[in-house]
């Protein structure tokens, strides 16, 4: 039954809020992808529950419904209309499309939900090609946490005053960021701070697995899947060796591969590639594997407090997926494509990310050192020697307060600057 939503009045503001707004009116239909729990109809409802009806797919009889008579369907619920959990009946996209093709000139009239991004998204090109606008969304930024939606990055012109992050304590507490890679960016973990996050990550998987993982692909042995998650989650920031992975869990490594599938297509890990940028033979070409929140991460790996996720072995790994995370979901909630690489060459230059700006990259080292002194810009030096001018001006993102000038264009920047 198609329903109007009201507004949310603990509601945390989103990037992305000015670009679906814009995509709405230019095209008849938007997709909103991201994993469960990102606050995909939280923002539907926000921006448009007074002039769109609403149907969630995932209840068995409203599937059945749409799957048997689409035509009288979309006749029961017409636009303009938002439609959750899409994936749930992709053979509804046809006739979604033939409704448009009614109205071909007026925008907003679909706006898709759906938990999956790869396997929706491929749906959704075949069968929208041309009328879709498709956008993601993911946890929060801690730029939406900290209500500066729309703060630049470091590396970009501030747009206004009212836009930077607010200034933080002088004197803030240590332990702070990494609470806060505990807890990870998931709206509801943020809307109630006093909630277990142990315990709400715990159910966020058992859902995931039941209603994401078995109905995207036919996995008979759930246990050997949550091992894989578990195994990958250890390894996470690491060079991605599927042969050694499947290996050690006694399966084939095609398998392995299809679950990594299942993972990516779920936004639950993002693969980050080399630098396709051509210098030479010497630059590794094996991909690198990163969980798309770090509270998930820390959950899976049995990380429950501060100081033990920062002095143990994955303090890096954590630091290193935390600005990859904030990275991401800044560029996407700009309804951009996260262009963000490593580069690995034989030579001695290894850089954790660089970040396509303006024609060049920018280039960041993560380093668990709170300490900045000029010897951590080595690296950023090594890669400004190997690639020019298409190198910009470099950061060494660290864990501490201190924004300090390096030399050589790089500068010395604490995580919560980013």
């Amino acid at each position: 039954m198609a329903m109007e939503l009201p507004r949310d009045d603990s509601y945390i503001k989103r990037s992305l809020e000015p670009v679906l707004r814009a995509a709405a009116g230019e095209f008849p239909a938007v997709t909103l992808c991201g994993p469960r729990q990102a606050g995909k109809t939280t923002l539907l409802r926000q921006l448009f529950g007074h002039t769109h009806r609403y149907v969630s797919l995932e209840p068995p009889d409203v599937r059945a419904a749409a799957e048997t008579d689409p035509r009288g369907f979309l006749a029961r619920h017409p636009a303009p209309l938002i439609l959750d959990e899409i994936q749930h009946a992709p053979g509804l996209l046809p006739f979604i499309k033939e409704a448009i093709d009614a109205r071909p000139t007026e925008g907003g009239q679909y706006l898709l939900a759906g938990s999956r991004d790869l396997a929706l998204g491929a749906t959704v090109a075949q069968a929208l090609a041309g009328r879709a606008a498709a956008l993601l969304l993911l946890p929060l930024a801690r730029r939406e946490a900290r209500a500066a939606p729309q703060a630049p990055l470091p590396w970009e012109r501030p747009v206004a005053a009212a836009d930077s992050l607010p200034t933080e304590s002088a004197t803030p507490n240590r332990w702070d960021l990494w609470h806060g890679i505990l807890r990870g960016g998931y709206p509801e973990l943020a809307a109630g701070p006093g909630r277990s996050h142990a315990r709400w990550h715990e159910a966020y998987l058992q859902t995931y697995f039941e209603r994401d993982v078995r109905s995207l692909r036919a996995i008979g042995d759930l246990t050997l899947f949550y091992a894989c998650l578990r195994a990958l989650a250890a390894r996470g920031g690491q060079l991605l060796n599927v042969t050694d992975l499947a290996r050690d869990l006694g399966t084939a490594p095609n398998t392995v591969r299809g679950w990594i599938a299942v993972l990516e297509a779920t936004c639950q890990v993002r693969i980050v590639r080399p630098w396709p940028g051509d210098v030479g033979r010497r630059l590794v070409r094996t991909p690198k594997l990163y969980f798309t929140d770090t509270g998930l991460l820390c959950h899976l790996v049995g990380l429950r407090d501060p100081e033990h996720a920062a002095a143990g072995p994955l303090g890096g790994a954590l630091l290193r997926t935390a600005v990859l995370s904030e990275l991401t979901r800044t560029l996407a909630h700009r309804g951009r494509d996260p262009a963000v690489w490593f580069l690995r060459a034989s030579g001695g230059a290894e850089v954790d990310f660089l970040v396509e700006h303006e024609g060049g990259v920018v280039p960041l080292e993560v380093t668990l050192c709170a300490t900045p002194r000029p010897a951590l810009g080595d690296a950023l030096r090594r890669l400004r020697a190997l690639l020019g001018e298409r190198c910009l001006p470099g950061y060494v993102v660290h864990p501490g307060i201190e924004r300090l000038a390096l030399g050589d264009g790089i500068t010395a920047l604490p995580l919560e600057e980013l």
